[in-house]
């Protein structure tokens, strides 16, 4: 028989992994795994080496190779991986219940903590310890036999059900095609737009397609519906565009409108079994916050964005008045987007596409890496053909301390590719740091991360040329990357990312996005593709200007995704007298101003709570934007002119929120990084929202 890729590895043969290797691969590791569970269970003591080091081993073989063949589901969808995974998930799943509500496990845990021993552990040690009792608990090992077996049950369903709803989202937005051969009707689409719809027709058959000439395809994939929304001149086309778009998913066999109740429902019957109220109660007892002061939060930061969000409509109005268009008496939702761009670019004479060439993907890296360069003494140098790779356009990274040491690596991969990638952007990881897991025996396992992101591929021979939001999303991801790259945390189950809490977690990702408003920073990756022209310094004073943009609208508008999730995850009842666009509905009348329409099906394709893990999580984002305002805040007081102080703060960034991993509460990792408690106060600052809220 041919050897299976799906063995152990450091760097997953992404080239040859095939779906017809996923059915024997997972269940040979789940069978050679269940026996190392068995004599885990047989010899445990409640002694690291006899407990955790053999817990960590088994935990990791099964993500590490796990990992792989969902990030290829991700990155490489097709009917057969889909179907190979569907049949072994729910083995994997019963296999992680089963190691999750072992006893003997969770007793020895127990023993430690009662054990003379404990107040010698060091702080990774106490957490690791007391993280594994409370995740026992919340995986039902507490429960009666029967109660634990329905326990089963539900988690088995939600795996599925979670699965199916995040296909069903690709599935329709791959399905939406509209091919375009009058020119008059995409009047105002941007060169860049127009080259990627006609390189996409060319992909899908039509050889003769230009961006000149058309025949140009559009889809749903966020380059292709951004640019309609914000530039199309068609009204229709933007309506139509719009109106596929916030109903995906939500019709015919790929309706998630079922799976979504079922989902609510039996979230919150596990809640029950375990002695919760709601669901919310089960995510919010590993985060920081509370559903009170999640709550607390998302209310002040909506009082503080609702009246300068009037003041967006108000001012959109006007301006689309003035512009003598018969829209201005009843602007809908395709046309707020179209209109405010054209507000921006009179407001601040600032072009998006016009900026595009300035930021070229090659030189966003180059100023990315020199600022990680700069902040926290790395270097990032390019290691193609280290390792496999699943597509030709991904790149992969080596990550080198000041010494020339090599301390982690990651994978990159940029672009769209609407037939067989998820749309948006991601980090994950490959294989985290530890030093059980050492590759030689003395220095710990180095991590592996991948990022991904959906912007413009190159369209001919030019490279591939980015939007600002764009390039705010590679600094956001490579954040992620970095608190799992430059952990110092050799606890291979509290190292980088791992048991850092949800609401935490997004801290080092938004971080870095404030980079990009830094003048230094901005001026090093933007620079124009063809002539090697530093971005003028008025532009650069618009895009500082632009900022605060629609600041009202653009808050609102995550706002309405939190409180949406939090309510159908603490007061919905399925089956009860409000539907879950009954209780949306409810939401949007204080977090939007136009109300949605009648047949927005938005939350069908709201993959965040239903695919992702988000659940009764997604205020994690407006958290973490709280930290990591107020982290930034840490830079402009030491002086963000001045190179030694930012070196210094960049150090102490690196040596507490990056280092520390899950070793320690995320709030005592910011008290030691900023010498207090957050605060809001910066946030609101940023987003040019601080009179508002002290007045509200």
């Amino acid at each position: 028989m041919e050897k299976n890729p799906l063995a152990y590895f450091y760097f997953p043969p992404f080239d040859s992994i095939e779906a017809k290797h996923v059915r024997p691969g997972i269940r040979a590791l789940l069978k050679k795994l269940e026996c190392e569970l068995e004599e885990l269970e047989r010899t445990v003591k409640p002694a690291w080496k006899k407990l955790v080091e053999p817990l960590e081993r088994i935990e990791d073989r099964l993500g590490v190779v796990w990992g792989a063949v969902s990030h290829l589901k991700l990155v490489k969808d097709n009917p057969e991986l889909r179907s190979a995974i569907e049949e072994v998930q729910p083995e994997k799943v019963a296999f992680e219940l089963k190691l999750g509500q072992s006893k003997p496990i969770y007793n020895a845990f127990k023993d430690i903590r009662e054990s003379s021993n404990w107040e010698g552990l060091s702080d990774a040690r106490k957490r690791i310890v007391e993280l594994q009792i409370k995740e026992a608990v919340l995986k039902g090992i507490a429960l009666e036999d029967d109660k634990r077996e329905e326990f089963n049950k539900i988690e088995q369903e939600l795996a599925k059900l979670s699965q199916k709803f995040g296909e069903n989202v690709l599935d329709a937005t791959k399905k939406y095609e509209k091919l375009i051969t009058d020119k008059k009707d995409i009047e105002g689409l941007p060169a860049s737009a127009l080259g990627l719809a006609a390189q996409t027709a060319v992909s899908k058959g039509h050889e003769n397609a230009t961006a000149e000439n058309g025949p140009w395809l559009i889809t749903l994939d966020a380059p292709s519906y951004m640019a309609i929304m914000k530039h199309a001149k068609s009204r229709t086309l933007r309506e139509e565009v719009y109106l596929a778009y916030v109903n995906r998913a939500s019709s015919g066999d790929l309706d998630n409108t079922a799976i979504i109740d079922q989902i609510l429902k039996l979230r919150l019957e596990k809640a029950k079994l375990l002695g919760y109220s709601n669901y919310a109660e089960v995510s919010m007892a590993t985060k920081m916050a509370t559903i009170e002061k999640a709550e607390e939060l998302l209310e002040k930061l909506r009082s503080a964005s609702w009246n300068p969000a009037l003041q967006d409509m108000e001012d959109l109005k006007v301006f689309v008045k003035n512009q003598g268009s018969p829209e201005a008496d009843y602007l809908n939702h395709w046309d707020i987007s179209f209109w405010s761009e054209r507000l921006r670019e009179l407001k601040y004479e600032i072009n998006e596409e016009e900026l595009r060439p300035y930021f070229s993907l090659p030189k966003v890296m180059d100023g990315l890496f020199s600022l990680a360069n700069k902040l926290f003494g790395v270097n990032v140098e390019p290691a193609d053909g280290l390792a496999p790779v699943w597509n030709s356009d991904v790149r992969l990274y080596r990550v080198n301390d000041s010494s020339g040491s090599p301390i982690a690596f990651f994978y990159f991969d940029p672009y769209s590719r609407p037939s067989e990638k998820q749309g948006g952007a991601w980090m994950d990881k490959v294989v985290g740091r530890s030093r059980i897991l050492s590759q030689d025996g003395s220095s710990p396992r180095l991590p592996i991360a991948h990022m991904v992101c959906n912007q413009m591929p190159p369209v001919g021979d030019k490279p591939s040329l980015m939007t600002f939001r764009e390039v705010e999303s590679v600094f956001h991801e490579f954040g992620h990357a970095l608190q799992h790259m430059l952990t110092r945390q050799d606890e291979g189950l509290v190292a980088g990312i791992l048991k850092v809490e949800w609401d935490a977690v997004e801290l080092p990702s938004q971080f870095m996005e404030n980079w990009c408003y830094h003048r230094d920073t901005l001026m090093s990756i933007g620079k124009h593709y063809e002539t090697g022209v530093c971005i003028p310094e008025d532009i650069y004073q618009k895009l500082l200007a632009a900022r605060t943009f629609r600041a009202g609208s653009e808050s609102l508008r995550q706002l309405r995704f939190a409180i949406v999730d939090l309510e159908l995850h603490t007061k919905y009842v399925p089956g009860g007298s409000e539907s879950i666009y009954d209780v949306e509905r409810r939401v949007c009348e204080k977090t939007q101003v136009i109300p949605p329409l009648p047949e927005d099906k938005f939350l069908c394709s709201f993959k965040h709570i239903f695919a992702d893990g988000y659940a009764a999580g997604y205020y994690s984002y407006k958290w973490a934007e709280v930290l990591s305002a107020d982290a930034f805040s840490a830079f402009e007081d030491a002086g963000l002119t001045d190179d030694k102080a930012v070196k210094e703060t960049g150090h102490r960034f690196r040596e507490t929120i990056l280092a520390l991993g899950g070793g320690k509460s995320p709030l005592e990792v910011f008290v030691e990084f900023r010498g207090r408690e957050p605060s809001p106060e910066a946030l609101l600052r940023h987003n040019g929202l601080l009179q508002v809220a002290a007045s509200a």
